[in-house]
């Protein structure tokens, strides 16, 4: 993931609109690397970061409870699982957006 997601979690007490900010930095050759950081908002609301390690394995949440540790896990786990879409697909979506 390199570019900001939104992400629907669905709680009990209705709908949180959570945007996900992956942390990037340049890369040799004008490409852009992952850092495994990942900021998490709220509309204007900083929810804090989630931070993996190296391997994508294990995470942590430096949220101040915005979010429950599941709430945290169930976005880790979207980040971990997230597969860009195809250019086929985002050319799609271009054409079918106007």
């Amino acid at each position: 993931m390199t570019k900001p997601v939104d992400y629907t979690l669905y709680t009990s007490n209705g709908d949180r609109y959570i945007t996900i900010n992956p942390v990037t930095q340049p890369a040799t050759g004008g490409h852009i690397q992952a850092t495994g950081v990942f900021g998490l908002n709220e509309g204007m609301v900083d929810l804090g970061d989630i931070v993996f390690d190296d391997n994508m394995n294990q995470w942590e949440y430096s949220g101040m409870g915005d979010l429950t540790h599941l709430q945290a896990e169930e976005i880790a786990s979207f980040i971990k699982n997230y597969h860009q879409p195809n250019a086929e697909d985002r050319e799609f979506d271009e054409h079918s957006i106007g």
